[in-house]
């Protein structure tokens, strides 16, 4: 028993390479060695398995012994006690039945331990890949919050350049004016052509006030403009701040999840894989359901069930059969003193045989009843967890197809947004305009940056729902 359940354990902790970080499969071995809950269910495993013994053994020998107080008289001489030494047999077969049906019921609890076992490797890895993009969202997150900040920068380096810009003019047009003002003064005071003079300095001075004005409204709007954009490009650093801050706070819990099952402190560090890639269905579709169908634990738990009613049905019919006991009757004798001569004292040896008579045949009729009911309700219970099994196979296909098209879509989307990101920057470094549009496209960028991400994370933990459901390794 003990060399069986070493056997288990080794198949337990005999996990294959299934193409994770070493990190991730120490983490499995941690979780098969360690889980209380997978623990309990193999205990109850080794616990149906002490059964087995139990029922393939004959019934305890009886021995009944009776002593007379005082001896009784008889032919042979006076009889001090009677001892009986009996075994009962039960009918042909009947203990290889029983045995036969106690580890047809071990069978199906390993097959319980089983599907707990595929039941806590998903929670595992669907724990692990959902880490994994928490830490490629806060990744992204932190370089979109420094190319925002860059921005940023940009923007109040232009601002700062327009008001430059705007004051250089006004000095200018302010020296310009100046001039025009002196040249009308010279002109006033010679004595040849008085009136042509002040027409003339009148034009250039309200010329040369026009032209400074213009300037200024072109700076005062260029200003105005370049402020906007810093403030425009501080509230997207505000928000996007905020949801860094929630995506931190995000670890805690699912770290602690990821422990739990561990059976480890929940504050323990945990350490994702680099980086997921695409992935495909080494296996054809329909290939994937017929795996289903045969090894997956609760159908086979379910055959093992329905092994274990039919010998049930098979020990109703052999209870119904007559028991054999056969056994041995010791009497000792003392002599009997009959006119001074003893006489007798011979003990006496007889053997016995014993016969139960099963007569009351209702209540055997019944058990073979019951376990053919039992047996048919297990044959439509397998039924329905197989269309049960087909439904979740046929929503994890719909699954991954959609995670397939969503990884192909944001990919493209994501290389299209740089695109447009760098032409808008491009324009925008050039005349300053379209800076609202840069902030937007950036933050589509962002958007299909996450959920590229979230795409093929999908795709794993989908290939992990049918790895759970055909028990197979299919990464």
């Amino acid at each position: 028993m003990k060399k069986i359940a070493i056997i288990i354990l080794l198949l337990l902790l005999g996990i294959q390479n299934i193409g994770f970080s070493q990190s991730l499969e120490e983490s499995l071995e941690i979780a098969a060695e360690n889980n209380p809950e997978l623990k309990a269910y193999f205990n109850d495993y080794l616990a149906a398995l002490e059964q087995v013994p139990q029922v393939g053994t004959l019934p305890d020998p009886e021995l009944s012994i009776g002593f007379f107080i005082q001896p009784m008289e008889r032919f042979m001489g006076n009889q001090q006690a009677d001892i009986q030494l009996m075994q009962m047999f039960p009918w042909f077969g009947m203990l290889k039945t029983q045995k036969d049906e106690a580890s047809k019921m071990a069978l199906a609890q390993y097959e319980v331990f089983q599907d707990a076992k595929n039941r806590l490797f998903f929670q595992v890895k669907n724990n692990w890949y959902e880490m994994y993009r928490l830490e490629e969202d806060i990744r992204i997150t932190e370089e979109n919050l420094e190319i925002l900040k860059q921005y940023e920068r940009l923007a109040l380096i232009r601002f700062q350049s327009a008001g430059t810009g705007g004051g250089s003019s006004s000095s200018g047009m302010s020296g310009n004016a100046t001039m025009s003002s002196g040249n009308s003064t010279s002109s006033t005071s010679s004595t040849g052509g008085m009136g042509g003079s002040m027409n003339s300095g009148s034009t250039s001075k309200n010329s040369a006030k026009s032209n400074s004005s213009m300037n200024s409204s072109a700076s005062m709007g260029e200003g105005k403009s370049g402020m906007s954009d810093v403030l425009r490009v501080r509230i997207e650093i505000k928000e996007l701040e905020n949801t860094l801050a929630l995506l931190r706070d995000s670890r805690v819990p699912l770290v602690a999840e990821f422990n739990q099952l561990l059976n480890r402190n929940i504050d323990e560090r945990v350490s994702p894989v680099d980086s997921l890639t695409d992935t495909a269905l080494p296996l054809e579709r329909l290939a994937i359901l017929d795996s289903i169908t045969q090894n997956n634990p609760m159908l086979k738990m379910l055959d093992a069930e329905e092994q274990a009613y039919e010998a049930q049905k098979k020990m109703a019919r052999l209870e119904g059969r007559p028991m054999l006991g056969a056994g041995v009757n010791y009497i000792p004798f003392s002599p009997r003193i009959e006119d001074g001569m003893p006489m007798g004292g011979n003990d006496m040896v007889m053997p016995m045989v014993r016969l139960t008579i099963p007569i009351y045949r209702k209540k055997y009729n019944a058990l073979q009843k019951e376990a053919e009911l039992r047996q048919l309700a297990v044959q439509q219970r397998r039924e329905n967890t197989v269309n049960q099994l087909s439904t979740q196979w046929s929503s994890a296909m719909r699954d991954l197809d959609d995670a397939n098209r969503r990884t192909r879509l944001h990919r493209e989307q994501t290389d299209l947004a740089k695109q447009t990101l760098n032409l808008l920057m491009t324009s925008y470094a050039t005349d300053g305009r379209d800076f609202e549009e840069v902030l937007r496209v950036q933050q589509q960028l962002l958007d299909y940056q996450l959920k590229l991400i979230a795409a093929i994370v999908d795709q794993h933990i989908t290939i992990a729902v049918l790895e759970n459901l055909a028990a197979i390794e299919l990464n």
